[in-house]
């Protein structure tokens, strides 16, 4: 069945029925941590049943449609609202349980995790049940990847296409496949994903962290996302915990078809990539500096320092949102560079969000470019990535995403500016949910939440998320009038 707009709505019903079967089974993966912690297990329970029968109601009533074609509308749609209808159901399990009683304060908690934000409204995250706990730090897991991604790679055994999924989840600079078929390209993404997962895992069990904590930190960091189970983050851990989470961190924020490369021994083929040549040059030279600052103004220990420098300079640029030290507290020079590199974001390809690395590449390169051409206007100089030409519609693209992601940033400094919010918290919280960091400047800083956001902020910053994880242009093409025209 289509719509009088043209739009195949049994097949957009069909593809969120399952992916919400999938997420209620996914609920249940935390009842063994409820029984271990003696922590009631039902409303786990409850909420994975609820989120799997509305899914497979979904899918009876979309049970055979005659169109199984996903065209570029469908995707949008799907995509967008998938965002929103996991995060609808995946606030069950908060609600049932009494941990987040609020439905708005639940939604954005939940927000926050499927698009790996980080951003909290607990104040006491230690005081959850253990199965909560783990749900929490899930969410991030699953958005980390993408759960679209995911989907891409078992849609085909429905009989149903996933390139416009994975199109629209992933939009980057350009979608690198690992295989002509694109359900093998997801199933390479996800075993890598899953490798990571395993090996963190058991590097965190190596250094003293129980199976919970090891795995919901685990998923808080190859995802990005930054969820911790201790109220000081990652601060009250070990050196050698500190280090792997900064190495996996590091991972996350790299283009996954580079593992793919490394795994194959093609490490030629990495090094030759300048996103990631810049990304490495960059945390590495902001990590010396920082590193030198504190030992002159806070005469701090070179290992502390460095350690401290290198955390915080990976967290915010891989766009994970996880502390080691409260920033804020840091000479005022020194945090405001940590705030200039929530606008850096990971690599393109990988599970961080921000602007990307190859877009600040593409534009710096591009500004050269026209610099070059004023003084000889009538040669054709092109802007070069990896040695290679870019198209020009590409650089526009990149030009246009810029432009939207500042008059947003700044949009929302006015919505939380006319809400109340100091200046300082207004820019924070604009920023961390934007560029999908978690914690900010002023209230939202390290060390703060976002309780205290009003009701119609928490909304706003919710929103915020979602553009940021889908990189803006998937959700706002859907507003435009033209999307809907036939």
């Amino acid at each position: 069945m289509k719509s009088g707009l043209g739009i195949n709505v049994l097949m957009i019903t069909r593809v969120i029925g399952f992916l919400l079967i999938v997420e209620g089974g996914f609920m249940f993966t935390g009842i063994p941590f409820s029984l271990y912690y003696c922590d009631k297990c039902y409303d786990l329970i409850y909420s994975g049943l609820i989120t799997a029968g509305a899914g497979g109601l979904m899918m009876l009533i979309a049970w055979n449609p005659k169109n199984k074609n996903i065209g570029k509308r469908e995707g949008y749609i799907i995509v967008s609202l998938t965002w929103v209808v996991i995060s609808l159901f995946g606030t069950l399990p908060y609600l049932f349980s009494g941990a987040i009683p609020a439905f708005t304060n639940a939604f954005f908690e939940t927000m926050s995790g499927f698009t790996t934000t980080g951003a909290s409204i607990l104040t006491d995250i230690e005081s959850l049940p253990r199965g909560i706990l783990f749900w929490r730090s899930l969410t991030h897991w699953i958005g980390g990847m993408g759960i679209i991604v995911l989907s891409v790679a078992i849609l085909p055994v429905l009989g149903i296409g996933g390139m416009q999924l994975f199109v629209a989840e992933m939009p980057g600079i350009q979608p690198d496949k690992l295989h002509p078929r694109i359900t093998q390209t997801a199933k390479r993404l996800w075993a890598i994903y899953l490798l990571l997962t395993v090996v963190q895992t058991a590097l965190l069990l190596f250094g003293g962290m129980d199976l919970l904590n090891a795995l919901c930190h685990t998923f808080g960091t190859v995802a990005t996302g930054g969820f911790s189970t201790q109220n000081t983050s990652i601060a009250g851990y070990s050196p050698f915990i500190q280090y792997v989470i900064i190495i996996f961190m590091i991972l996350a924020g790299t283009n996954f078809t580079l593992h793919y490369f490394a795994l194959h021994g093609r490490f030629r083929r990495v090094w030759k990539n300048e996103e990631f040549r810049k990304y490495i040059y960059l945390f590495s030279i902001v990590t010396l500096l920082l590193t030198a600052s504190l030992m002159l103004l806070r005469h701090e220990e070179l290992e502390l320092a460095f350690r401290e420098s290198l955390f915080q300079v990976v967290s915010i640029i891989t766009t994970t949102g996880y502390v080691s030290a409260d920033y804020l507290l840091w000479p005022g020079i020194l945090w405001m560079v940590i705030f200039l590199l929530m606008f850096v974001g990971g690599s393109a390809g990988s599970t961080g969000g921000g602007i990307k690395v190859v877009r600040q590449l593409l534009l710096f390169k591009n500004s050269g470019m026209e610099l070059k051409r004023l003084v000889h206007p009538n040669a054709l100089i092109p802007v070069r990535l990896n040695g290679k030409a870019v198209n020009q519609e590409i650089i526009f693209k990149v030009m246009a995403f810029f432009l939207i992601y500042i008059i947003i940033f700044a949009f929302g400094i006015l919505v939380m500016s006319m809400l109340g919010l100091d200046f300082e918290t207004a820019i924070g919280a604009s920023a961390a949910t934007l560029g999908n960091i978690g914690p900010g400047i002023g209230e939202v800083g390290p060390t703060g939440n976002y309780a205290s956001i009003p009701v119609f902020g928490k909304w706003f910053l919710s929103f915020l998320m979602l553009l940021g994880r889908l990189e803006l242009f998937t959700v706002l093409i859907i507003l435009t009038p033209a999307f809907w025209k036939k």
